[in-house]
This record gives structure tokens, sequence and C-alpha cells, in this order.
């Protein structure tokens, strides 16, 4: 199996967020280092794995605000 690295530029592009957000808000909240992106090198740049991330945004998400609120 093929690995797909992107930039945040080119993630950017592909998912139609824009860079800034990408970095400033998703990064270590919706990604996961490791499992969504790496930093090579132990720089500061990230290179992001395309097939993990299609893959979570393909994937049904639990809705935990549908759940009935106790009376």
């Amino acid at each position: 199996m093929s690995t797909t690295y992107l930039t945040t530029e080119e993630l950017a592009a592909r998912i139609h967020y824009d860079a800034r957000t990408i970095r400033n808000q998703l990064v270590d909240n919706c990604l996961i280092e490791g499992r969504h992106y790496i930093k090579p090198f132990g720089r500061r740049k990230f290179l992001f794995i395309w097939e993990a991330i299609e893959n979570d945004m393909l994937t049904k998400q639990e809705d935990t605000i549908a759940m009935p609120l106790a009376n």
C-alpha cells in the first residue's frame, strides 16, 4: 500500500479549508500526530497522510448530542 504525503497547503486545497485553519484548529484536535500527520526529522513542517484523513472523513461519526437527556 502506498502512502500519499501532503503539505498543509496541498491538504487545504483537497478539503477546501484554509491552511491556517488546519494548522491552528485541526492539528492535535481532529488530526492526530502519527495517525494523520508526521513531522519528519523532528521539524516544524507537517506532512499529512491523505489515506488516513480520507478514511476518517468518510467514516460515519457517532453523534453524541443526539442522545436523549435525562429528566
